[in-house]
């Protein structure tokens, strides 16, 4: 399984998302606002998931909004800073 589709599967659990099936997630598709429709406590959830499945922490809460914007976005962010 390819990390896009882990990670939309990670969504899914990590946030409860039951009416959600990961092929209903687009890569580019925004998390919050019009895509997912995500708010800011979803974001903590986020925080959490990078942190559990991947081991990375967020230094700048600033920089959520650019990493959270999409799977690929998210993706992105990851493969940059696994250790």
């Amino acid at each position: 399984m390819n990390l896009k589709e882990e990670l939309k599967k990670q969504l899914i659990e990590q946030l409860n998302l039951v009416e959600v099936n990961p092929s209903d997630i687009e890569n580019d598709a925004p998390l919050f606002g019009d895509g997912l429709g995500l708010d800011s406590i979803d974001a903590l959830e986020l925080i959490v998931l990078l942190d559990t499945y991947y081991n990375i922490k967020i230094e700048k809460p600033e920089q959520g909004k650019e990493i959270f914007h999409s799977v690929n976005s998210m993706a992105d962010f990851i493969e940059k800073n696994r250790s």
